[in-house]
């Protein structure tokens, strides 16, 4: 897997804080984050997509697509 840096700007009261939290692994911690709010963000996307898809096919003629489809055979 290839990676690429990202650069954040934070407070430097937090800078201070996270440096005294040695048992922390900062960097680990915030990629899991936004690995984790990525994949969230994806689903949400995906969903509204369906969830549109589906209101479009609720609104359609069923047989008459269905006929479509067994002509095209």
């Amino acid at each position: 897997m290839s990676t690429t840096t990202y650069s954040v700007r934070i407070p430097k009261e937090i800078r201070k804080a996270m440096e005294k939290m040695k048992d922390v692994n900062w960097q680990e911690e915030i990629r899991k984050m936004i690995i984790e709010r990525v994949r969230e963000e994806a689903k949400r996307r995906l969903l509204a997509e369906a969830r549109e898809l589906r209101n479009k096919m609720k609104n359609s003629n069923i047989s008459e697509m269905i006929r479509e489809d067994r002509d095209a055979r």
